[in-house]
């Protein structure tokens, strides 16, 4: 007898219910500030609102914009402490390849001191959001979610069709930013790639959902997004650290040291732009999200 061939609504909710065990299992360990907790968590909550907004046709109309919005919430509350975390990491290990001459030692621990101080304003928020009802809710709302899953009778479809169709859409989103974003002016490029990064995420996430079926094909449609989004990330990494050096240089902090590690941020800025066409021209071929 032919066993029945998966469907896209048992993969979306397998995807869903791994990433709910990863985000329930996170609570003590982001309490308790463990390293790379807070992180671990914002891309769980990332990866379910992801797959809640990828999927959302295979769901009756409306049933999961709640959820959706009460993770972006989660997310943001953990933002603050990570971004400022990344933030002071990146710009610290930079400071310390300073030349000689921009006191490269003094220079890391002024910004050492700063990120400290900076993750430990937040932190009270980072707290306060788990031991909210708010947070209780969220997570009754994901069990209420998986335990009775307003599907609609697409979400029946075989697997590997839909979701390589899926793929596809996603893949062609972030061809329409990238080219925008290569074409915007300057005063509008970040900006324009910012979206393109989260494009290219969105879809990287849809890859690593079909895996479970569709194999090494996801897999490496998983990977060439996964590396688009990492290039459009540096970028933006870049230009974050490129403004609060701005803001610490006009307000004192070490101006010397600080003029030398923006003008490495504006280099970064350039030399990711110049490597995102020939990144995306491996991620945008035509064949790569055909899974079948």
């Amino acid at each position: 007898m032919t066993e029945p061939e998966t469907t896209v609504g048992q993969v979306l909710l397998a995807r869903i219910e791994a990433q709910a065990v990863v985000l329930a299992g996170l609570d003590d360990a982001v309490r308790a500030d463990e390293p790379d907790a807070v992180h671990r968590m914002r891309v769980a909550c990332r990866r379910l609102r992801s797959a809640l907004q990828t999927f959302r046709r295979l769901f009756t109309p409306g049933a999961t914009d709640d959820l959706v919005a009460e993770l972006r919430w989660l997310a943001a509350a953990l933002g603050g402490a990570r971004d400022r975390e990344v933030l002071a990491e990146r710009l610290v290990a930079q400071a310390r390849e300073l030349p000689a001459e921009c006191e490269p030692q003094r220079v890391a621990a002024a910004l050492e001191r700063w990120g400290e101080a900076e993750y430990r304003q937040v932190w009270p928020e980072v707290v306060a959001a788990l031991d909210s009802p708010r947070r209780r809710a969220l997570g009754e709302a994901i069990a209420i979610l998986l335990a009775d899953p307003p599907l609609r009778p697409r979400a029946g479809r075989g697997a590997v069709q839909e979701l390589s169709r899926i793929a596809a859409r996603e893949q062609d989103r972030t061809a329409e930013r990238v080219r925008t974003a290569l074409a915007a002016a300057p005063e509008e490029r970040n900006a324009a790639l910012h979206q393109a990064r989260k494009a290219a995420k969105r879809a990287r996430y849809a890859g690593e959902t079909a895996v479970p079926v569709a194999g090494a094909r996801a897999e490496r449609y998983a990977r060439r997004m996964k590396a688009v989004q990492e290039v459009l990330g540096d970028h933006q990494d870049a230009v974050v650290a490129a403004g609060t050096l701005v803001a610490h240089a006009a307000s004192g902090g070490e101006p010397f040291g600080y003029g030398a590690l923006y003008g490495r941020q504006l280099a970064t800025q350039e030399a990711t732009r110049r490597r995102l066409p020939d990144v995306w021209r491996r991620a945008g071929k035509r064949k790569l999200p055909r899974f079948g």
